[in-house]
């Protein structure tokens, strides 16, 4: 059997004599496109543009060592653990070398179990989408005549389990004869499950002139037989997983399909002081940052993009407690020393254990209280909890707060700050203001109370508030206030955006929401006279999609 990469190199001898073949021709035009790299590994534009989308900055041990191996068209051996990367450490190669025009199928990838051939599928259609290559998960448990239908409409890459390939190559709906590259993911699992004799019979079905990548966690006998007979001079790759150790912080997560408002509440509620927010890509750090400023908290961003000018102002902010958030992605906050990190929060799942286990040890150190927060999509919940097998930790679920527990802990601080001025004693000047208030009758309870919500909410409205109902007639249908939103079509507000913010951020049903009228610049929205008021004070200088909003009783149609 032929080595691909040592035939590359061959060709790649023979160009001056005019000689050429396929793989030489894909190989100068693999070169031609390449035009940045993945850490240290050359890759082409569309392939380097997915990888940065995917949040990958740079690459794991796996994926730096593999990853140059297969381009050049080496059998590897891979010998690394679940979680360390080792999907994309095959897939992006496999992905590069994919051509787009050719028909049938380039590359097969055979795993264990329908799971990891559905999440293998969706990673590698990931890695492919600017190339436009098309990657079909097989399995059994799914209708073969919906697999049959998806592969007569062309695919690049087949990500499959055993028996169900099997089974399309009986059927001959299947055709293995143009496969380059043959990938083995957890060989020593399909193993333990018996499929090796049919692992063998698939072999016989793909052309001897192709790669293969055989990736294991454990290297028994079968196997390395196994990579004796139908491997040429293989490669070897061994990843030996860190001695990682949790430290003894508390650990939470949050699953939730709106993770910046579920940011938000949470920030709301817990008692922090400095802390750092972990965001996958640099874009997300930079829309972050813009989006928690937008609501009044003070954050500073730290990603790759920055000069180090730059880098250092944002510290020197962070360290002198000018700002209190620190949003970061990976690679950037390495080498940050600062002990009084009260909080890691996840605001994008990390890639692995390791990275989650570096990004929280930040966090509970000189013997200092911490804890990690992450917030998970739905659909991330098997990774979170790979990573709770593989970290060898425990992550408690919680409930995010409500608009009550909100409105508590707001109390709460003003409970505070009040017994601090108090203890200050420097507030003689008001005394005669408190003093004229009482002598016209007033109760001093309801004197400070007043004086709390003046100096909370402001001044604002009370013009509107000297009729019996406290809004005037705004216009609304009966039982219902009309309220002016100074956002609208030009920030590509919806009604949808308006139901949701007001029904999350006022902590009331969606339904009862009425009539949305949506202008330019301006929205009216009504809402039931009784919660009025509470969508006022909640809506005031807060945001929808990232706008600053200001909320007052509409004037009458």
């Amino acid at each position: 059997m032929s080595v691909p990469g040592r035939a590359l190199v061959g060709q790649a001898a023979k160009c001056g004599s005019g000689a050429a073949d396929d793989t030489g021709l894909f190989r100068r035009s693999y070169l031609k496109q390449t035009l940045e790299t993945f850490g240290s590994i050359a890759l082409s534009r569309k392939i380097l543009q997915a990888v940065e989308a995917m949040g990958f900055e740079e690459p794991s041990p796996i994926q730096a060592r593999t990853i140059p191996l297969a381009l050049e068209g080496h059998d590897v051996i891979g010998q690394a653990q679940t979680g360390t990367g080792k999907t994309a450490a095959f897939g992006i190669p496999v992905v590069e070398m994919v051509k787009g025009k050719e028909h049938g199928i380039q590359a097969l990838v055979l795993t264990p179990t329908r799971e990891l051939a559905i999440q293998t599928a969706e990673e590698l259609n990931k890695i492919g989408r600017f190339k436009h290559v098309r990657t079909l998960p097989v399995y059994g448990g799914q209708s073969v005549d919906r697999q049959i239908r998806a592969l007569k409409r062309g695919v690049h890459i087949v990500v499959s389990t055993p028996g169900r390939l099997l089974d399309h190559i009986h059927r001959g709906t299947i055709d293995l004869q143009r496969v380059r590259t043959l990938v083995l993911d957890e060989a020593d699992e399909m193993l333990d499950m018996g499929f090796i004799d049919d692992i063998e019979h698939i072999l016989s079905n793909i052309p001897e002139q192709r790669q293969t990548l055989l990736f294991s966690a454990t290297m028994p006998e079968p196997i390395e037989k196994l990579s004796h007979r139908y491997m040429e001079h293989p490669e070897r790759v061994t990843i030996t997983r860190e001695n990682l150790t949790v430290p003894s912080i508390e650990q939470v997560y949050y699953e939730t399909r709106q993770k910046f408002e579920g940011l938000c509440r949470v920030l709301d509620v817990e008692e922090t002081g400095k802390l750092i927010i972990f965001c996958r890509t640099k874009r997300a750090v930079d829309d972050l940052t813009a989006a928690l400023d937008a609501r009044g908290y003070s954050s500073g961003g730290l990603h790759g993009d920055l000069s180090q000018i730059q880098r250092d102002r944002v510290m020197k902010r962070f360290r002198e407690g000018r700002i209190d958030i620190l949003i970061a992605t990976d690679v950037a906050a390495r080498g940050i020393d600062i002990d009084d990190i009260t909080h890691v929060i996840n605001f994008d799942i990390p890639q692995d254990h390791e990275s989650y286990v570096h990004r929280i040890g930040r966090t509970g150190r000189a013997g200092r209280k911490g804890m990690a927060i992450t917030f998970i999509e739905p659909r991330e919940y098997r990774q979170l909890r790979l990573i709770m097998k593989l970290a060898h930790t425990r992550i408690q679920r919680r409930e995010l707060p409500t608009a009550s527990d909100i409105l508590e802990r707001q109390r709460e601080v003003i409970r505070e700050r009040l017994v601090r001025t108090l203890r200050q004693n420097r507030y003689d000047e008001y005394h005669d203001i408190v003093s004229d208030a009482a002598a016209e009758g007033f109760d001093p309870v309801d004197i400070a109370a007043a004086a709390l919500k003046l100096s909370i909410e402001g001044f604002r409205n009370e013009e509107s508030h000297d009729e019996a109902d406290g809004f005037g007639d705004t216009g609304g249908a009966p039982g219902m206030v009309r309220l002016f939103f100074n956002v609208g079509r030009s920030q590509k507000i919806r009604p949808s955006d308006i139901v949701r913010a007001i029904a999350g951020e006022a902590d009331i049903p969606g339904d009862t929401i009425g009539v949305i009228n949506i202008y330019d610049k301006f929205t009216f929205v009504e809402v039931p006279e009784d919660t009025a008021s509470r969508v006022m004070n909640a809506m005031h200088r807060n945001t929808v999609k990232g706008f600053r909003v200001n909320v007052e009783p509409a004037r009458k149609r």
